[in-house]
């Protein structure tokens, strides 16, 4: 072994540099460790439990204690892969197709995000990887890679701290920036306390006074059966509900099929004579397109709700017709309707896949909504969690912003 003048060795003097050598090289299992807990993390954080959200404000750590680029974008694929495990089966159901599609998708979806976090990892400890980690978190909560910005740790911000409002979400984000500096044993202690003390006083969101959801199971039948027959059925079942008070019912996405003047006719004679509202999910069609709508009936009105902002991209959502000059696919209404109003509430409406990224609920929350109404038709998502992330999500964003929920499902 060589030695320089001070008396060190040459070969230590190398290891002790950040710029020279890495420990994946000196010790290449901690990078497997790493990439296994991060599998861990993104299946226990996102199974649809609502207070194991806070499992995700791991993944942070694992990231920062990467020892290369290439084991935190394995880390990132890992977390991601597996917190979003029930695409591939349900893209094969939607699409009535074998599981290889759905495959396909899933790894395309996870290369924005593993790029994002691979790109701004850092070697370096310190505030610049702190800064680092938020800056990939606001990349992907925002559109336009926001748009597939699933698997947000931040979403545990209604687990840890209900009720703090915007506050809760500057907590959460100093507790991730703390996770991923060398402070990070204090800042999982307290975080871990939190935790504890919100599942030992848990409560579900409140409901508003009058308004109720109604959860059906009618698969891929609904709304895609426009018979008499069918919306009679569902009338009956308004009406049932409606007799244990509720004066607001609300109805899964795609409740209503398509929304034409004669199933608005329909919808507005069988409710004449009561003081009933329903909210239901439709499609809206011209020669253009489509937007999947939230629609608000009475006997003395029939009129559209709410435009959904962020379809599902690819199956619904094609940006790419407009710009080879073709038609059809569901329009994304983005920044629009936020927040919209019935009988003087101020709602705050999301559809189904909304309810996965971060945008539009922060972006309704803006508005100082009454309440929050989310939707979805998950009859494709049979034998996976993804509903029951949906639920879990909405139920978090409920819970810090102490805003009562009501939620319409099918399956």
């Amino acid at each position: 072994m060589i030695r320089d003048i001070s008396g060190r060795s040459q070969t230590a003097a190398f290891s002790a540099s950040p710029g020279q050598s890495s420990p994946s090289i000196r010790n290449p299992s901690r990078g497997l460790v790493l990439i296994v807990l991060s599998i861990v993390v993104g299946t226990v954080g996102w199974s649809g439990t609502v207070l194991t959200l806070p499992v995700a404000m791991i993944f942070p750590l694992l990231w920062a204690k990467s020892p290369s680029r290439l084991v935190a974008a394995a880390v990132s694929g890992g977390y991601f892969l597996a917190a979003s495990r029930g695409l591939p089966q349900g893209v094969a159901t939607f699409y009535a197709a074998d599981l290889w599609p759905g495959l396909l998708l899933w790894m395309m979806a996870s290369t924005c995000f593993v790029t994002v976090h691979a790109l701004l990892w850092t070697w370096h400890p310190g505030k610049g990887r702190a800064v680092r980690y938020l800056a990939a978190a606001v990349l992907m909560g925002l559109p336009p890679l926001g748009i597939a910005g699933w698997a947000q740790p931040t979403t545990a911000a209604g687990v840890l701290f209900p009720g703090w409002g915007w506050w809760g979400l500057v907590a959460t984000a100093a507790s991730i920036a703390m996770i991923t500096s060398r402070y990070w044993p204090a800042a999982a202690i307290v975080l871990v306390g939190f935790w504890l003390w919100s599942a030992a006083t848990w409560t579900e969101p409140s409901l508003p006074d009058k308004w109720k959801g109604v959860d059906l199971e009618l698969g891929q039948s609904l709304g895609r059966d426009g018979s008499l027959d069918y919306h009679r059925g569902l009338i009956a079942r308004v009406r049932e509900t409606a007799g244990d008070g509720p004066r607001v019912i609300a109805l899964p996405e795609s409740a209503l099929g398509f929304w034409t003047p004669t199933v608005a006719r329909l919808w507005q004679e069988a409710l004449r004579g009561s003081d009933i509202t329903v909210i239901a999910g439709a499609a809206v069609i011209d020669a253009a397109g489509y937007d999947n709508v939230m629609v608000a009936i009475s006997a003395d009105e029939a009129r559209i709700l709410y435009r959904e902002r962020m379809p599902i991209p690819v199956s619904m959502w094609q940006p790419w017709r407009v710009w080879t000059g073709q038609r059809g696919g569901a329009r994304a209404h983005l920044f629009a309707n936020p927040v919209v109003e019935l009988d003087g509430t101020r709602i705050a409406p999301l559809i189904c896949y909304e309810q996965l990224i971060l945008w539009p609920a922060l972006q309704s929350m803006l508005h100082s909504p009454d309440i929050i109404v989310a939707t979805g038709n998950g009859w494709w998502t049979a034998g996976t969690s993804i509903v029951a992330i949906q639920r879990a999500s909405t139920v978090a964003w409920a819970k810090l912003f102490n805003r009562p929920l009501v939620t319409a499902f099918n399956t």
